[in-house]
């Protein structure tokens, strides 16, 4: 017979003490008066300098999760949360700590990832860049539809009977695949996305059209995309899990009459036992199959399976830092300490050959072409090359190459004999980071100056370490491109030792 495992106990009146990675909040306590030092135990939604009583809900060696289950006296740092879902659908975990404060934990979580992990020399680490909208920023959310709506577990416990329609449109709750917590109004895109989804969900529940089954793969309404673009363009496409042409004709239809203000109303059927969308055919119901965001002049066009910074404002000065780094931007000036020698192109008077690696659609490669002699991305999706070759052509740019492949494959020391030696080199890579092998073509390639520009500060100070014996690092600068979450981007300058 299998012994039955302790409960795990209440812990009261501990002290918030800091902020933690995904989000959460982290305190410090001795279990046991024995214990040699403390535990550092994860909690979700505090903030430093609550005081509270917890529930551990796991514990391991060297650490423990709880959630909080009084509040016995509130940090004089919290604010109020804006939104009604706050807690419930996972997202904007810190809406409870002004966005001051929010800048400095990431600051903090920057230099933490880069000192701990890096373990390399630092300049000061500037001030964490703000985003100028800290609500209604995001320019693409996806929705799911759902005939299992989530309800709370004091809804549940309450024993009462639910009169309203068990469909949901909105978000998956975390670690449950099959629930979704219904949407009243999300602060994350402008109001057109909440008025749109809203009329969506009324008008199916009056025509008693059917909400996905997550669990059966059955029902018509499965998916919604609203993409908003800095130009006041809108993008909206639906998916569905059933082939009906006259219900979705006659949905679309309605959609197209309620909103004239849509620029590219489009649809998908996705028969498939997932989401994605990625190898599904997007079908044009009204309007070009493409939305422009714009940056300086620079028209670049966004479709369904595209990949944009989903923060446009906060893109655009995210690849001004990234322009001044590499040494593009006229009216920056030239970030070289004193005494050291300009980069051998600038004090030759040419433009750099420059080298766009994670390239994506292309955005930051138009972004410098016209500072650059020439650029080359490198991209792993096909389809996004194809988007920044056509980007090119719309704005008229004739000194860029994109090549699709994997970049261990593609950056290879015949590749860079074939194009020349880059004089710059940006790279953007994925969460994860990269590939040795990369690592040592860049290193072979020997830039003059790289451009590293992370979505994950922690796999970014592992891959600078790599580099370290042959770059140093002159410049780092954080930019926040998603208040009210933990995630931070950091753009980091580095120099090749003589």
């Amino acid at each position: 017979m299998a012994r039955k495992k302790r409960p795990l106990p209440l812990l009261e009146g501990i002290e918030i003490t800091g902020l933690a990675a995904e989000g959460k909040a982290l305190a410090k306590v001795r279990l046991r008066p024995e214990d040699e030092s403390p535990i550092v135990i994860f909690i979700p939604y505090g903030a430093p300098g609550d005081i509270v009583d917890i529930q551990l809900d796991k514990k391991k060696h060297s650490y423990a999760e709880a959630h909080i289950v009084k509040m016995v006296k509130p940090s004089a740092l919290r604010c109020e949360p804006f939104c009604s879902h706050f807690t419930l659908c996972g997202g904007c975990k810190w809406q409870h700590i002004p966005y001051e404060e929010q800048l400095k934990q990431k600051h903090t979580q920057v230099t933490d990832a880069l000192t701990r992990i890096g373990k390399i020399a630092l300049p000061e680490i500037l001030p964490t860049l703000g985003s100028a909208r800290t609500e209604g920023y995001r320019n693409k959310m996806e929705y799911t539809f759902s005939n299992k709506k989530w309800r709370t577990f004091e809804e549940l416990r309450s024993g009462r009977e639910f009169t309203d329609s068990p469909n949901a449109l909105g978000f998956h709750i975390p670690g449950a695949f099959d629930k979704v917590l219904h949407i009243e109004r999300c602060h994350l895109q402008e109001d057109f996305g909440n008025r749109l989804r809203n009329f969506i969900y009324q008008r199916a529940l009056e025509r008693g059209l059917s909400f996905y089954d997550i669990r059966n793969n059955i029902g018509l309404l499965r998916t919604l995309m609203i993409r908003t673009a800095s130009t006041g363009q809108k993008m909206v496409v639906v998916a569905f899990g059933e082939d009906n042409p006259k219900e979705i004709h006659t949905l679309m239809e309605e959609i197209a009459a309620e909103f004239p203000e849509i620029t590219s109303l489009e649809y998908a059927i996705n028969l498939k036992l997932n989401d994605s969308l990625a190898d599904v055919d997007i079908q044009s119901f009204r309007g070009p199959s493409y939305i422009e965001e714009e940056m300086e002049g620079l028209r670049f066009r966004v479709n369904a399976k595209s990949f944009y910074q989903t923060n446009s404002l906060q893109a655009y000065e995210l690849y001004k830092v990234t322009r001044r780094f590499a040494g593009l931007d006229p009216e920056a000036g030239v970030l070289t300490a004193p005494g050291s020698p300009l980069p051998s192109w600038m004090s030759e008077g040419r433009r750099p050959l420059v080298y766009d690696l994670y390239t994506g659609t292309g955005t930051i490669a138009n972004f410098v072409a016209r500072q650059a002699e020439k650029v080359v991305g490198i991209e792993y999706v096909e389809v996004a090359i194809e988007d920044a070759r056509l980007n090119s052509e719309v704005n008229g740019i004739h000194n860029t190459l994109f090549y699709a492949g994997d970049m261990k494959d593609v950056l290879t020391t015949e590749f860079i004999r074939r194009h020349g030696a880059p004089d710059v080199m940006i790279i953007d890579p994925p969460r994860a980071g990269m590939h040795e092998d990369v690592v040592k073509v860049i290193l072979n390639a020997a830039p003059e100056t790289i451009v590293y520009v992370s979505c994950n500060p922690a796999t970014q100070a592992r891959d600078l370490a790599l580099m370290d014996h042959l770059y140093e690092v002159t410049h780092v600068q954080p930019v926040d491109m998603f208040p009210h979450t933990h995630h931070v981007e950091n753009v980091v300058r580095l120099r090749r030792r003589n």
